[in-house]
């Protein structure tokens, strides 16, 4: 195996995007940070390099462990990172304040009736 291994096909194979393309599409829109600076998709990420990784719901910083290319179990895909103290205790203090403040409309799933609607304007 070679000593790197395209950004995007690593952030696939440690399962942090479901889909290589979604992958590409953050680390394009600026969402993935190496080593602190924006990068390409096709930039190559070695072990002990600095990930900033924001897929829309969460943001780790990680550093990285092992290099894979082809998607594994979650088992594995664990094995080629390891979470920053910062950015865990980043994650727990947000999770603690989506459980005090629910979203208004979290609990309604498409799109909302007349009945969901007056709830909503009421709040």
């Amino acid at each position: 195996m070679s000593d790197s291994v395209r950004i995007d096909k690593w952030l696939w194979a440690a399962r942090f995007f479901k889909t290589r393309s979604m992958a590409t599409d953050a680390v394009d829109g600026g969402k993935v940070r190496l080593n602190g600076e924006r990068t390409k998709p096709a930039r190559g990420v070695k072990t002990g390099d600095l990930l900033e990784i924001d897929n829309g719901s969460t943001e780790w910083e990680v550093v990285v462990e092992g290099l894979s290319d082809t998607r594994g179990s979650a088992a594995v895909a664990q094995t080629l990172y390891t979470e920053t103290e910062r950015s865990i205790a980043e994650r727990q203090k947000k999770a603690e304040q989506r459980k005090l403040f629910r979203e208004p409309g979290e609990a309604i799933k498409g799109r909302p009736t007349k009945r969901d609607r007056r709830q909503l304007d009421k709040l």
